[in-house]
């Protein structure tokens, strides 16, 4: 299942296009919050899907039931520029488990690039809600080999919710081919063209060198 939470008029819209302006965009700051407070959105819209239990609640003038998560999910972000996204998911399920894995890409002489993940952090997530968070979804390759890494050495979620921020329309065509059922994709916008380089148009750019700067 793909939600595209841009079909919706919401106040999503004006903190997507202020991360796609290129003037706005040099307040490397504001970027960092703008990402946080999609993930925010994204984390409040995810929650809708959850398990709850209906909990008595004692108030200074008596009692209430409320229903309240069962469980909250485990967070996990791919490195760099997923960091702020991911404090927006925290800032919401605060009592999640969090993880962090690295997946970038290896430019080869030829001008390709392989997707390279070298860093993995996680706590189990054996029948657990996964959330698993990145900015930009282009190819799906990053996505796919973070998942990969996680369920073979941390356990089989019972259900994992994608979170990206700019996705293309290949990218989640690709997910959908190769990730498993019980698998739903989140994206605050879709754009329908990559480049010759894997990167998506119009999108808004490297999103990990926005917010913290340049590579070498």
């Amino acid at each position: 299942m793909v939600n595209n939470l841009s079909t919706t008029n919401s106040i999503l819209h004006h903190f997507i296009a202020e991360i796609r302006d290129k003037e706005i965009q040099k307040d490397r700051m504001r970027f960092r919050r703008n990402l946080e407070r999609i993930g925010e959105i994204m984390a409040y819209e995810i929650s809708k899907t959850l398990l709850y239990h209906k909990r008595e609640i004692t108030t200074p003038l008596g009692t209430v039931q409320i229903p309240l998560v069962e469980k909250q999910p485990v967070l996990v972000t791919v490195l760099r520029a997923g960091l702020p996204m991911h404090q927006g998911f925290l800032n919401y399920f605060d009592q999640g488990e969090n993880g962090f894995i690295s997946a970038y890409r290896h430019h080869t002489e030829n001008g390709g690039f392989e997707v390279r993940v070298e860093y993995l952090a996680a706590p189990g997530i054996e029948n657990k809600v996964l959330i698993l968070c990145d900015p930009m979804l282009a190819t799906g390759s990053s996505i796919l080999l973070t998942h990969q890494a996680l369920l073979k050495q941390h356990g089989t979620p019972s259900h994992t919710h994608i979170a990206a921020i700019i996705a293309s329309t290949d990218g989640i065509n690709y997910l959908q081919s190769n990730l498993p059922t019980n698998t739903t994709i989140w994206c605050a916008a879709i754009d329908d063209e990559l480049n010759s380089q894997s990167y998506i148009i119009p999108g808004l750019g490297d999103a990990g060198d926005l917010a913290f700067g340049d590579k070498i």
